[in-house]
């Protein structure tokens, strides 16, 4: 039964599930993307996005809240000097998980988690770039003007 179970433990006690998020966290906000299994990933979305949301408004208490669950300066100044100006308008969702097969060795379902807003190459509308011919005029080539010595030395 799991009367209770508000979230997934991953099979670890509470000290070593917030040790890995901690971690985990870090290596995303440095990163801007980590792979990990679909389980994490989705339980790291939890831990990430209310501290994201946090560092939109950059006060002490919240560096100080953020500090308590992330452990390291770097990744807090990080946070809300960089990510936080980047996401300044956006609503939520943060995080993209994106699941990319079965790991060799244990058959683990993988994910790649990133941050929205750092991705420029994934397009999650499907919108495809217009493709351009190369049919038209050729562009002319201006071709630059040399000095030479003689005119320099003239002036």
């Amino acid at each position: 039964m799991r009367h209770g179970k508000k979230f997934n433990h991953l099979g670890r006690q509470t000290a070593h599930r917030k040790a890995m998020f901690a971690n985990m966290a870090c290596s995303l906000i440095e990163h801007k993307r980590i792979n990990t299994t679909v389980a994490k990933a989705k339980a790291l979305r939890q831990f990430v996005e209310p501290l994201i949301t946090k560092s939109k408004n950059d006060t002490t208490h919240n560096r100080r809240v953020v500090f308590s669950y992330l452990r390291n300066k770097y990744a807090v100044t990080e946070l809300f000097k960089e990510i936080s100006v980047k996401v300044a308008d956006r609503p939520g969702g943060y995080i993209r998980i994106i699941k990319l097969g079965n790991r060799q060795g244990d058959n683990a379902p993988m994910a790649m988690v990133e941050l929205v807003d750092y991705n420029t190459i994934y397009n999650p509308k499907g919108q495809k770039k217009k493709k351009s011919t190369r049919r038209g005029k050729a562009k002319k080539v201006e071709t630059p003007v040399v000095e030479t010595q003689e005119s320099s030395e003239e002036k």
